[in-house]
C-alpha cells in the first residue's frame, strides 16, 4: 500500500533494489542508499530530503547508510559532502530555485549560521507574507540565543514568531536516551506544523550536508512530519554556508554553533529543567569572558568546560574568573578538557558502543 510521507513523494511497497558500482551516487529518480563504496537504488525512501535507513553513521568507524534526495544533486559524495564541480554560485541558484518552487515556507529559525542563511535567503526571495520565521523557545535552548533571533528578525525585516515547545513534558526527550533529538524535534514539527498548514506553507529547517554525518535522529522526525532541508538539496556543506553567508553581508556567517542546551547532558542522564538552567548560566558567564566557542559538559556537581584549542592558554591564565563564573552557576567542580571544543562530543559513545558489537 502506497503512502505520502509528507514531503509530496509518495512511496509504495519495496521493489527490487540494483547495487551500483561508483563511490560517488549518481542519483536517478530514486533514492540511492550509500554504504562505503556500493550504492543501492531503493525505490521505497522519500526521494525528496534525505531519511536516514540506518542508524549508522557516516563519518568516523562506521560508514552508514543515507538516503539522499534526487533534485538537483548529481554525483554525491556522501562521506565529503563534495558535489561534483559545482561551485558557490551554482549551489547559491540551485537553493533559490528549490524555494522559489516551494513557493511559502515556515523557517525553523533558532538564528544559528545555517537557519539564519535559509531565514535571510527566504525572506529577500519570498518576501514576509510568503516567508516566515519561528524560533521554537523552551529551557532547551540558551536565552542568549532567543535574544539575538529577536535582533536578527528587526534587523532583516524578518517576519518574526517566537512559539513556545514543551518537549521538557517528554518523558521519553527527560530519559535522554541516544534519540533524545528525535523527541524534541517531533515537538518542535508538532507545534510548527500546525502554524505552517495554516498557512499553506513547508517546514523548511538549515539542515546542511555535513550535518548528516553526525548522529542527529532529530532529522528524521522533521521529516516524518513533512519538513524539508533546502540545503541539502542544493548541497551547501557547512563552509558553504558561512562562505554564501559573508558574501551576503550576514553577521551570522561566522557565527559559532549553538546545539540545544540537552546535548551537554551525557546520554542516560536525565534532563531537567534546573540542568539546563545551568548549563545556560556558566555558559553565557564564559561567553562574557571572551569565549566564544564554548560547551559547559554536565557531569552532575562537576561541569566539563570545552574551548577551542586555539584558547586553552587564554583560559588556563583566566583560570580564576573561570572558576568563580561556573561556580556561580551552580557547580561544585570545574574542570578543563584538554582536548578542546568538539561538536557533537558527547555522540562518540555511540559510535564506540556501535564498533564493539560489530
Amino acid at each position: 500500500m502506497s503512502k505520502n510521507i509528507g514531503c509530496g513523494v509518495v512511496v509504495g511497497p519495496r521493489r527490487k533494489t540494483r547495487t551500483l558500482t561508483s563511490g560517488a551516487t549518481r542519483i536517478f529518480n530514486s533514492v540511492a542508499l550509500v554504504t562505503g563504496n556500493r550504492s543501492e537504488i531503493n525505490d521505497i525512501t522519500c526521494s525528496v530530503c534525505l531519511l536516514w535507513v540506518t542508524n549508522e553513521r557516516v563519518k568516523g568507524k562506521q560508514l552508514g547508510s543515507l538516503a539522499w534526495h534526487d533534485r538537483g544533486v548529481k554525483d554525491f559524495d556522501p562521506v565529503s559532502g563534495a558535489t561534483g564541480d559545482d561551485d558557490l554560485a551554482t549551489k547559491i541558484a540551485r537553493l533559490e530555485e528549490i524555494i522559489l518552487d516551494l513557493n511559502h515556507v515556515v523557517v525553523a529559525f533558532s538564528g544559528g549560521a545555517d537557519s539564519a542563511f535559509v531565514a535571510a535567503i527566504a525572506h529577500r526571495l519570498l518576501g514576509t507574507e510568503h516567508a516566515h520565521a519561528v524560533t521554537a523557545v523552551s529551557p532547551s535552548l540558551a536565552g542568549e540565543e532567543e535574544t539575538d533571533c529577536r535582533r536578527l528578525a528587526e534587523e532583516w525585516g524578518l517576519r518574526w514568531t517566537p512559539v513556545q515547545t514543551a518537549e521538557m513534558e517528554r518523558a521519553a526527550y527527560r530519559a535522554n536516551d541516544i534519540d533524545r533529538c528525535y523527541h524534541c524535534k517531533a515537538e518542535l514539527m508538532d507545534v510548527v506544523g500546525p502554524l505552517a498548514e495554516l498557512e499553506r506553507a513547508t517546514v523548511v529547517l538549515g539542515v546542511n550536508v555535513d550535518d548528516l554525518a553526525d548522529h542527529r535522529p532529530g532529522q528524521r522526525a522533521a521529516l516524518e512530519r513533512g519538513a524539508v532541508f533546502p540545503l541539502v538539496q542544493a548541497g551547501f556543506t557547512k563552509d558553504d554556508v558561512r562562505r554564501a553567508s559573508l558574501a551576503m553581508g550576514l553577521r551570522t556567517w561566522d557565527k559559532p554553533a549553538a546545539a540545544c542546551l540537552a546535548s551537554r547532558v551525557p546520554y542516560g542522564t536525565p534532563v531537567s529543567v534546573d540542568i539546563l538552567s545551568r548549563v545556560d548560566r556558566a555558559e553565557s558567564a564564559l561567553h562574557g569572558l571572551g569565549f566564544r566557542q564554548v560547551r559547559v559538559r554536565h557531569y552532575g556537581e562537576t561541569a566539563r568546560i570545552e574551548v577551542e584549542q586555539s584558547v586553552l592558554d587564554q583560559a588556563i591564565a583566566n583560570r580564576v574568573a573561570i572558576i568563580e563564573a561556573v561556580k556561580d552557576a551552580g557547580y561544585r567542580y570545574v574542570t578543563l578538557d584538554l582536548e578542546g571544543f568538539r561538536s557533537g562530543n558527547l555522540n562518540g559513545v555511540i559510535t564506540d558502543s556501535s564498533s564493539s558489537a560489530h
